[in-house]
């Protein structure tokens, strides 16, 4: 499969929102923003164990979330403040659909739509 034809998303990423750019139809054209993703507030508990729960099952819906908005992935890059990309990256390997996905990520504060759309196309071209 040529480098053209693969399915290539984008993510700009921190704990809280996440901006999804790939292509409109099957890998072809240009990059654009696909969508958008808020994480759900988080809730203010006195038991520290329910609290990570509740904290551990909403960054799985988070990252569920996201990946849907990115059927059949090839590649991916993730990029954004924080730690969370590399829990990003973890968990898609750990899931059955995008294990064979290749990832990659870097470190990139908060950009325009623009911005974010130019950095993944020259990433991938």
């Amino acid at each position: 499969m040529s480098e053209k034809n693969k399915k290539q998303f984008g993510v700009w990423m921190d704990s809280h929102h996440a901006t999804i750019v790939g292509k409109a139809q099957d890998g072809q054209g240009d990059f654009i923003i696909l969508g958008h993703v808020s994480s759900a507030a988080r809730d203010n508990n006195s038991n520290e164990k329910t609290a990570n729960n509740h904290e551990i099952g909403l960054t799985q819906k988070f990252f569920k979330e996201i990946a849907a908005m990115m059927p059949n992935i090839d590649q991916v890059h993730i990029t954004g403040t924080g730690q969370v990309q590399e829990q990003f990256m973890k968990f898609l390997a750990e899931t059955a659909q995008y294990k064979n996905a290749e990832s990659d990520e870097s470190t990139s504060n908060k950009m325009s739509e623009e911005n974010l759309v130019s950095f993944i196309a020259k990433h991938f071209n």
